[in-house]
């Protein structure tokens, strides 16, 4: 209805308490007011996290706005997508909103969106009809049934992002604990498809996910240039599970960041790491969040010949600045022992600079309210423990290195 949006159009940018006060009691209006308030609502706090959809989609309808809150982001989905094949028959288990089914739908045949909540399930079929998605299709439906009805082979894929709120609202990380429980699920699923994504808390251990899901050939640790989003596990039925590879992805917009490798590689005995300490001129290299949790530490010194600066502490340094490292660069300006003259001084030289803490006794505020110095960039300080003592690394802002 166009008044509809035309009142969420002119009031985009109004404070959404007032609005709901103002129209609380039944109006003249000729549209549900909680409704449209509640698509403004949405678009205020979701304008970011849901651009590219709401661009596209301008009349894209929130039946809630905690359907708005429990989504995938666009920068999210769009990786997803990437993870079906061109023209497969694609199924989203959990649909919710609908943001990982458009994004699917741009590289599947067709996608099937199964959503047990009834106003989801309408407002999702309202969006993609509006939208003109038509290869979409909306059955509102419990998963587990849907799943149960498929004849073999169904499917090329399936896509499930289990809800991580146990039935008293509780948060839950392990696959078997959320719902729907996949692990339950997967005989019927390896009936119906060759293919399982799987998406899940940054929470769970990535060998904890290979154990639950056998015949997992990937695993995915998805993060952003700040924290690790999720785990995406990538199951083949149709391949003897012969191992699984770990991805570690960073996703900012234009710039992505991946480290591949396998968990038998990082535990390789046959290579040595090096430890010791930076100097002024050296460049430093942090890993990505992603990177961090997926942990392959000392392949990432052999892989790209660096030294580090002790077992536990995960930065590491080179007289040379490296290529394609998944993570940060800095140029290192300074190299201070952690020592009560430096600590009493520092302020003076360094009055305004970040202050971050590895492998150290101390967390950063402590610390930068102990160096009384103001929490701003472009100068970072890495106060970590080194191979023989504890120092304070002073950096220049760092840049993000690209490999993909």
């Amino acid at each position: 209805m166009d008044s509809f949006w035309e009142f969420v159009n002119s009031h985009i940018g109004d404070d959404v308490m007032r609005l709901r006060m103002r129209y609380a009691h039944p109006s003249s209006l000729p549209f549900d007011a909680a409704l449209a308030i509640t698509q403004i609502e949405c678009r205020q706090k979701f304008a970011k996290k849901l651009g590219e959809t709401l661009d596209e989609h301008p009349r894209w309808i929130f039946p809630t706005v905690l359907s708005g809150e429990q989504s995938t982001s666009d920068l999210l989905a769009r990786h997803h997508a990437l993870l079906v094949g061109e023209g497969e028959r694609v199924t989203d288990l959990t649909a919710g909103l609908g943001i990982d089914c458009v994004h699917l739908a741009s590289r599947a045949g067709s996608v099937t969106a199964v959503e047990m909540d009834a106003a989801k399930a309408a407002a999702l079929d309202c969006n993609v009809r509006s939208a003109g998605i038509d290869n979409v299709t909306v059955v509102c439906a419990d998963c587990r049934e849907f799943v149960r009805t498929l004849p073999d082979g169904a499917l090329d894929t399936a896509f499930i992002d289990p809800a991580r709120r146990a039935g008293d609202g509780r948060r839950v990380f392990a696959l078997a604990d959320c719902q729907p429980d996949v692990v339950e699920m997967l005989p019927q699923l390896r009936r119906v498809c060759r293919r399982l994504i799987v998406k899940m808390s940054p929470m769970l251990d990535v060998t904890s996910v290979a154990a639950a899901l056998p015949g997992a050939e990937r695993i995915i640790v998805l993060g952003t240039a700040t924290e690790c989003k999720e785990l995406i596990a990538v199951v083949d039925f149709s391949s003897p599970d012969a191992g699984y590879v770990i991805d570690a992805v960073m996703l900012t917009g234009a710039v992505t960041q991946s480290f591949s490798f396998t968990r038998q590689e990082e535990l390789d005995d046959s290579f040595t790491v090096e430890y010791g300490e930076p100097k002024a001129g050296d460049y430093l290299y942090e890993p990505s969040p992603a990177v961090m949790k997926a942990a392959p530490f000392r392949l990432l010194a052999k892989r790209f010949q660096l030294t580090k600066l002790h077992p536990n502490t995960h930065l590491y340094f080179s007289d040379r600045e490296v290529a394609g490292f998944p993570g940060r660069v800095y140029k290192i300006e300074e190299v201070l022992p952690f020592a009560s003259k430096n600590i009493k001084t520092l302020k003076k030289r360094y009055p305004e600079i970040m202050v971050t803490t590895r492998n150290f006794d101390m967390p950063a505020e402590t610390l930068r309210k102990k160096l009384g110095v103001k929490d701003t960039a472009p100068l970072r300080l890495f106060a970590a423990t080194a191979h023989t003592q504890k120092i304070m690394v002073i950096c220049r802002w760092s840049i993000l290195c690209v490999n993909t």
